[in-house]
């Protein structure tokens, strides 16, 4: 939109941008103190209005007072902030209401209202030989915004329709809703329905699960119980914050204590499945974002790698096993930047080797 409607400054419920954002393809609405309201589209952050005035504190204020719940008040008022999934007619949202220096700031990422298949998002046809895995360990990684809780939901919807399991998902919060097909599907919230990822991980091993999808690996005790449940005859699904296949390992197995390492590399070398890691990068025509995706599947040479902790390795080895599926996210720049579908700049500041970037394409 290139000016304010009149009454931009006049909207005095976050409903109100949540429907403009949906409606014009944006992933998240930003409400900050002393800022026109923004939003990122395609990976940039914008202005929603070009001419909007900047928000004052006590605009702000209302808007959180209007759509958070009484006791989300006063979580914020103690905690000075509060992340939940908001759910109205107009869809489902992951929110995140913070105090500031300046006031209250409000942030919205907008879940699509649908669990896209693996065929929609353009998913290589290799991923799904991660979903009939009936134990083992399968990671998505990737930034903030990497997409990789569409991935992973589509993961769970491809076990869904093709598989009789029990599926437990654990998330904070829960942003797709999946329902059961082929497979009964139990969602829990963190903070919600249960204290923490590992509370909830301890329950679910209880509860008769063949499938457990864990929305965040972040701590010790979350990962040690991940990969326990993954070797006990479990198929896991988790995520981390981590850019490449080698990257994930190391920080997997660098949060465990010096002494356990040698046992845990064993242990991750016999469970790993697969690691999935993914970037979305704005499209050269601006039409959206285009996919970049790095994957290593477990063979012996790459247990190997990890059992004698030579994670510097696996590049080459995922070089060398294009036959078997896995590809490094540089050739997949690559193959985005020959398509003509990113443009040369970005495909050089994702790489990771950028000077063999350069010279193929010819950006300095």
């Amino acid at each position: 939109m290139d000016s304010a409607p009149p009454d931009a400054a006049h909207l005095t419920h976050v409903d109100h941008y949540l429907t403009v954002g949906k409606e014009s393809g944006a992933s998240d609405i930003h409400l900050s103190v002393n800022s026109p309201p923004i939003w990122r589209r395609y990976g940039l952050l914008e202005p929603i209005w070009q001419q909007a005035e900047p928000l004052h504190p006590a605009q702000t204020e209302q808007l959180a007072a209007g759509f958070l719940t009484p006791e989300q008040l006063e979580q914020l008022a103690t905690r000075g902030d509060v992340d939940f999934a908001y759910a109205t007619s107009i869809g489902r949202f992951r929110a995140s209401v913070v105090r500031q220096r300046t006031g209250c700031n409000i942030v919205f990422r907008i879940i699509s209202d649908t669990v896209r298949s693996m065929d929609e998002l353009g998913l290589p046809e290799q991923l799904k030989l991660l979903t009939q895995f009936h134990n083992g360990l399968v990671l998505v990684t990737g930034s903030v915004g990497s997409g990789k809780s569409t991935t992973l939901a589509a993961l769970v919807d491809e076990i869904n329709r093709n598989r009789q399991d029990h599926i437990i998902t654990l998330e904070d919060p829960i942003e797709y809703i999946i329902p059961s097909r082929g497979c009964h599907v139990t969602q829990r919230e963190v903070h919600t329905h249960t204290k923490s990822f590992a509370n909830a991980l301890r329950g679910a091993l209880r509860e008769d699960p063949d499938v457990i999808m864990v929305g965040e690996m972040r701590d010790l005790e979350t990962i040690s119980l991940a990969i326990t449940a993954s070797e006990t005859g479990h198929l896991v699904l988790g995520t981390l914050h981590t850019s490449n296949a080698a990257r994930t390992l190391d920080r997997l197995l660098d949060v465990f204590p010096t002494d356990q390492r040698d046992q845990i590399r064993i242990m991750v070398s016999e469970s790993l499945r697969g690691i999935v890691s993914q970037q979305l990068i704005p499209r050269a025509d601006g039409s959206g974002r285009a996919l970049a995706i790095e994957i290593l599947t477990n063979t012996p040479a790459v247990g190997n790698v990890i059992r004698e902790a030579k994670t510097f390795m696996l590049p080459g080895i995922i070089q060398t096993g294009k036959k078997l599926g896995m590809k490094l996210m540089d050739d997949s720049l690559q193959e985005l930047f020959l398509a003509g579908t990113i443009t040369a700049e970005e495909a050089v500041y994702r790489a990771e080797d950028k000077m063999t970037m350069m010279k193929i394409t010819g950006h300095q």
